[in-house]
């Protein structure tokens, strides 16, 4: 653990990617990637045996020499004050790093017994963890504790730092001497992390932002005010304004009798619509990881025969029969009343798309060769389970935008399980995380606006 700790503070992890200018055009999980188990290497892996070039080195080696040993000596001399810093950490907060750090190595298994989790679960349950012991306890509008926001920072600077590590070998041109091009291979980033990574930092910066902006605000909460303070008839409303989705636990926000001023209430419309637009873009970040993923033997090996039993019979004759297949008004027919109702839904339209996919796929592979090129022609009007499962992916399409807030179906619980790639599971966390702090915010200045609302309304 010494040297390890040693290692961590004279080492740069800070995220230095490659210029993107000659980046090609392709799928940042095709071949050309390498899988997270290929791309780690150790500081003694990049040491060059000079040797091997030349039997005496040249003086642009000796003077890269130089410049090295430079650089440790005053890496050295820093190594004091360094130690003066480490002594301020709390041995509390010390002792809960040490643990986090073995439950990563051991892959959550502190038994010694070798029934650990992969590397990329782990990470994956690493950053959830954090972000439950972070922001677990925030229900109001208030900017995040000092020390909260410092333990964020920290820990997910150490968790990302893995993704230094990701790289893949692209072509670049190598200009010699005597004026020859060479084509060589050069490592950089992975595609998919050096786009999405400083996205998701950038909006992890931004939310927390959105709540230091909220210090001395016109509103305050009904659970935490002083017995002597003026606003405590306003906590009176609790009884006269419930609130309007029944989550009861949570502060309900308070007002002066008029509302808020026109200042506050445009502070809270703005931060509300921006906190909108950093959730619906790590929406879209964790939609497209996990579609990236592969989906699980174990799913596919589960799912059922027939789609018809899955989605059931009366779903099962609209899709089939409809002419002109509206999956809005096959919504609002089916009258769900609950998140849990439609979670339910999307995981039986879900295993049914997948299984009429199968079959589509196996009456394909079955056909000649004369008839592929009908196959290909008349696919969308003559098979059957091609149409199928089209008009059931559009339906679980329609299902999550009417329901935003819905948890994870049970294909996303078992790709993130069993998936194997760390940058995958790094990219699919943090995204998760930054979409659910992004929902609350939003939810919370709901809260407030409505409050709001319907004090002015009283008022009139």
């Amino acid at each position: 653990m010494d040297k390890s700790s040693k290692f961590d503070e004279n080492s740069d992890v800070g995220y230095h990617p490659s210029s993107p200018s000659n980046t090609p055009d392709f799928s940042p999980m095709s071949g050309d990637s390498f899988t997270y188990c290929q791309t780690w290497t150790s500081p003694e892996s990049e040491t060059v045996d000079e040797s091997s070039y030349a039997s005496e080195p040249s003086p642009s080696r000796w003077r890269a020499k130089q410049d090295v040993l430079s650089k440790l000596g005053m890496k050295l001399r820093e190594h004091s004050m360094d130690d003066k810093l480490d002594a301020c950490v709390d041995s509390a907060e010390l002792e809960l790093m040490k643990e986090r750090f073995a439950k990563l190595l051991l892959g959550e298994d502190m038994s010694g017994s070798g029934k650990g989790v992969c590397t990329a679960v782990t990470i994956s349950n690493a950053i959830t963890n954090l972000y439950a012991t972070v922001f677990g306890q925030s229900l109001k509008l208030e900017p995040l504790k000092p020390e909260k926001s410092a333990m964020w920072k920290r820990e997910m600077k150490v968790l990302l730092s893995v993704c230094d590590y990701i790289q893949e070998f692209a072509p670049t041109a190598q200009y010699l001497e005597d004026g020859t091009i060479v084509e060589m291979m050069k490592s950089r980033p992975r595609l998919d992390i050096y786009v999405n990574l400083p996205a998701l930092q950038k909006l992890d910066t931004m939310l927390i932002e959105i709540l230091d902006t909220f210090q001395d605000t016109e509103f305050w909460y009904a659970e935490n005010i002083p017995g002597n303070s003026s606003r405590l008839r306003g906590a009176s409303f609790r009884t006269k304004f419930p609130r309007k989705d029944g989550k009861w636990w949570l502060p309900v926000p308070c007002v002066l009798p008029g509302g808020l001023s026109d200042k506050s209430r445009k502070h809270l419309i703005e931060k509300r619509d921006c906190a909108n637009q950093i959730h619906k873009a790590a929406m879209a970040i964790n939609s497209s990881v996990l579609a990236e993923i592969d989906i699980p033997e174990k799913y596919i090996d589960n799912l059922p025969e027939s789609g018809r039993s899955s989605v059931g019979d009366s779903i099962y004759l609209y899709m089939q029969t409809a002419d002109k297949f509206s999956p809005e008004q096959l919504l609002d027919c089916l009258k769900i009343s609950s998140e849990h109702e439609a979670l339910e839904l999307a995981d039986r339209v879900e295993s049914s798309m997948y299984t009429w996919r199968r079959k589509a796929c196996l009456t394909h592979s079955k056909s000649s060769w004369s008839k592929v090129k009908d196959l290909i022609e008349d696919t969308d009007s003559k098979d059957k389970n091609y149409t199928l499962a089209e008009r059931a992916e559009s339906l679980l399409l329609c299902l999550k935008q009417r329901y935003p807030e819905l948890s994870q179906t049970s294909l996303d619980t078992c790709k993130i399980q069993y998936n194997r790639d760390v940058g995958n599971a790094i990219l699919e966390s943090y995204s998760r995380v930054l979409e659910g702090l992004a929902f609350n915010i939003v939810a919370w200045i709901e809260d407030v606006l409505y409050v709001d609302k319907s004090m002015r309304n009283r008022d009139v």
